[in-house]
C-alpha cells in the first residue's frame, strides 16, 4: 500500500522556536467565532489588495479593540491618496468585527527575501504568459542576490500549456527543512491562466537563528522586524557557510531542476537538470530561445 508523505508548513513547524504567531489573542468561550473572523479578515484584505503586494497579515486582539498589521512592499497602494484607501479598509474591517479596528501599514523593505512576495511575482508573470522556467530562475537569482542562503521554487499544473499537469522545481543553495533553528520563509500563490490554474511555492532560507536570553518582548520585536524586512538581529549564517568564509573557500553554486531530463548548453555548465542526461545541442537551445522571444514580443 502506498502512503502519501505528510507535509508540514515550514512557518508553523517553527512557531515558538524561530517564528511568532500571526494571530495573537486568547479566548475561552468564543474561540471558534474568532478563528473564523480572523480568516474572514485575511480573506477580505487579500481580495481588496490584489495589487498591494501583501506579505502577511498579523492580528492582535484586546478586550475592546482589534489591531491589524499589514506587511506590504507597496505601502502607498494600501494607504491610498490622503489615506482614503486605508480608511475604506478600516471601515470594512469594523463591519466584519463589530469592534474598533486599529490598522497599521508596515513596509517590507527587502521584498526579494520574502517568499510570499516572490511567489506572487512568479504567479503574475505566469498570468502574463512569461515562460515558467524564466520566471522561476529570475526569482531564484533575485533572492540569492539579496542575500538568501538557499532558495527553492516549485511550479505545478499544465506548465507551458501541456495536456497533462506536472511539477517542476529549481533549487540553489541549502534549504534545510528539518532544522528547527533555520529561518525558512514559505509562500504560495495561484496563477489563473488560459489553460487552467498553476500553483507556485517558494522556500527561502535566510540563515540560522541563534538562541538568546533576551526578554520575550525583544524576541517579538525581532520577529516583527524580520517580517518587515528589517535587520535580522540574532540570525547568523549556517555553520557550513561560516566555515567556508573563514578558510576563504568560495564554492560555485549549483542550480538543480527536477522533472526533466536535459542538461544545459555549453554556456552554463553548472546548470544541472535532475532526471536525465541528454545534452541540448546549440541549435536546439537557439530554437527554444527564439520561441520564448516570440512569446514575449506577442505580449
Amino acid at each position: 500500500r502506498r502512503i502519501m508523505g505528510q507535509k508540514t508548513h515550514p512557518y508553523a513547524f517553527r512557531i515558538g522556536i524561530v517564528n511568532d504567531w500571526k494571530s495573537r489573542w486568547f479566548s475561552d468561550k468564543d474561540y471558534t467565532k474568532l478563528v473564523n473572523q480572523d480568516y474572514k479578515i485575511r480573506e477580505f484584505l487579500t481580495s481588496q489588495l490584489i495589487k498591494g503586494a501583501v506579505s502577511r497579515i498579523d492580528i492582535e486582539r484586546t478586550r475592546d479593540k482589534v489591531q491589524v498589521d499589514i506587511h506590504t512592499a507597496r505601502p502607498g497602494v494600501v494607504i491610498g491618496r490622503k489615506g482614503i484607501e486605508a480608511d475604506r479598509l478600516r471601515k470594512g474591517l469594523e463591519g466584519l468585527t463589530s469592534q474598533p479596528v486599529k490598522l497599521n501599514i508596515i513596509e517590507v523593505r527587502d521584498a526579494e527575501l520574502d517568499a510570499q512576495l516572490l511567489a506572487r511575482a512568479i504567479a503574475d508573470q505566469l498570468e502574463s504568459r512569461v515562460a515558467f522556467r524564466r520566471a522561476m530562475k529570475r526569482a531564484v537569482g533575485a533572492a540569492l542576490k539579496a542575500g538568501a542562503e538557499g532558495v527553492r521554487v516549485e511550479c505545478s499544473g499544465r506548465l507551458g500549456g501541456a495536456e497533462m499537469g506536472r511539477r517542476e522545481w529549481y533549487r540553489e543553495g541549502r534549504v534545510p527543512l528539518h532544522t528547527l533553528r533555520a529561518d525558512i520563509d514559505f509562500g504560495r500563490a495561484t496563477a489563473h491562466t488560459t489553460v487552467g490554474t498553476l500553483g507556485v511555492k517558494v522556500w527561502v532560507y535566510k540563515g540560522d537563528v541563534v538562541s538568546s536570553n533576551k526578554l520575550h518582548q525583544d524576541k517579538i520585536a525581532a520577529e516583527a522586524s524580520l517580517a518587515s524586512g528589517g535587520p535580522a538581529k540574532g540570525r547568523v549564517k549556517s555553520v557550513k557557510s561560516r566555515v567556508e568564509a573563514a578558510v576563504g573557500e568560495t564554492k560555485d553554486s549549483r542550480l538543480l531542476e527536477a522533472g526533466g531530463g536535459k542538461k544545459a548548453g555549453d554556456n552554463s555548465p553548472k546548470l544541472v537538470e535532475a532526471g536525465g542526461g541528454t545534452k541540448i545541442t546549440r541549435e536546439k537551445a537557439q530554437e527554444q530561445f527564439e520561441e520564448e522571444k516570440s512569446i514575449l514580443e506577442e505580449e
